[in-house]
């Protein structure tokens, strides 16, 4: 951490991928909103959305297209069963996958539940200036996200570098069009 370095808040949407899931039960998303607010960041939204990939695009269209939302992570719906469809919803609209999210998340669940980790389908991309993030649904799964990944690189202060610091440069292509 470079603390001579403003920390700078992000601003967090926080989408729980569920067809079972209510605001009263979901422990997963409880998790990610409370160690988010910890580190000092904002909660711009927080949505519970249906298995459907409709439903899980039309959402991440929605907080894309709103200029205070900078960030979103999903949790849930990243397995393999017929109902698991973030990660299909969630490439449908990147503009670039961050190929070393699913790299690193893997390697960092491999040392807590070993060879289990492969039935994750963890992915994250950038969408005009918005993180897309798409962690698991278990608990478990959300503190190794967050904890061991995303605490850091959205961080300001996270040396040698971090997401936060090209935020302004995500839109350059655009601008030059």
């Amino acid at each position: 951490m470079a603390e001579d370095r403003p920390f700078i808040p992000v601003r967090i949407a926080v989408m729980t991928v569920s067809d079972t899931r209510t605001r009263e039960n979901d422990t997963s998303g409880d998790t990610l909103e409370a160690r988010i607010k910890e580190a000092g960041h904002i909660i711009a939204d927080r949505a519970i959305v249906h298995d459907e990939e409709k439903q899980i695009v039309e959402q991440l269209l929605k907080w894309i297209a709103d200029p205070e939302i900078d960030v979103v992570i999903s949790t849930g719906g990243t397995g393999l069963t017929g109902r698991d469809v973030t990660p299909e919803a969630f490439r449908s609209v990147f503009e670039k996958e961050i190929d070393g999210f699913s790299a690193l998340f893997h390697r960092i669940s491999y040392d807590k539940i070993g060879t289990s980790t492969i039935q994750s389908r963890a992915c994250a991309g950038v969408t005009k200036g918005t993180y897309l993030f798409a962690l698991p649904g278990s608990p478990g799964a959300v503190k190794d996200g967050w904890d061991s990944i995303l605490k850091s690189q959205l961080d300001s202060r996270h040396k040698p570098c971090n997401f936060v610091e090209i935020m302004p440069r995500l839109m350059e292509r655009g601008r030059r069009s």
